[in-house]
């Protein structure tokens, strides 16, 4: 069985993460959606909250998992089974960045292969912070997000 961690902070999960979501399962027979949970950052929403939002957005597709974790993705892999990281790509300066932790991860777990999915032009400009700015400032964010995802009720959960 392929199986791939998707790893990311998902704060929120977007449009563009379901895209790649999607896409990755057209290679591998599992997906691993990985909230990052770095103890010196404060996220948006809490991990428990970003959990559920993508739980709610992928409700109705097979084949995925959810989990959170902290410390480095490749030993997340190596716990979870998983040969390979899939990361979404929107332009090029999302590639330089990626490849270069992608060059540090294999050097780290050779076994481990990152495979770069790139977003379509239609979701290339949504980001989890356009998001945020949308949502801080009061604007409306259905089309940047899952449709699913009920934003007003956790937006509640920040108060």
């Amino acid at each position: 069985m392929k199986t791939a961690i998707f790893p990311g902070s998902f704060d929120p999960f977007t449009l563009g993460h379901l895209e790649v979501l999607k896409s990755a399962l057209t290679i591998f027979d599992k997906v691993i959606i990985a909230i990052g949970n770095n103890s010196s950052k404060h996220g948006f929403f809490p991990i428990e909250v970003k959990q559920q939002i993508v739980r709610d957005a992928i409700k109705d597709i097979p084949n995925v998992e959810v989990c959170t974790f902290t410390g480095l993705t490749v030993d997340l892999c190596i716990e979870k089974g998983a040969q390979f990281l899939v990361r979404g790509m929107r332009t090029t300066t999302d590639f330089e960045l990626e490849r270069a932790i992608s060059q540090a991860n294999h050097k780290m777990h050779p076994s481990i292969q990152t495979v770069f999915i790139p977003s379509s032009h239609e979701f290339s400009f949504i980001s989890s912070t356009v998001v945020r700015d949308i949502l801080v400032n009061g604007g409306t964010a259905e089309g940047f997000l899952p449709p699913n995802i009920d934003i007003a009720k956790y937006l509640k959960s920040r108060e």
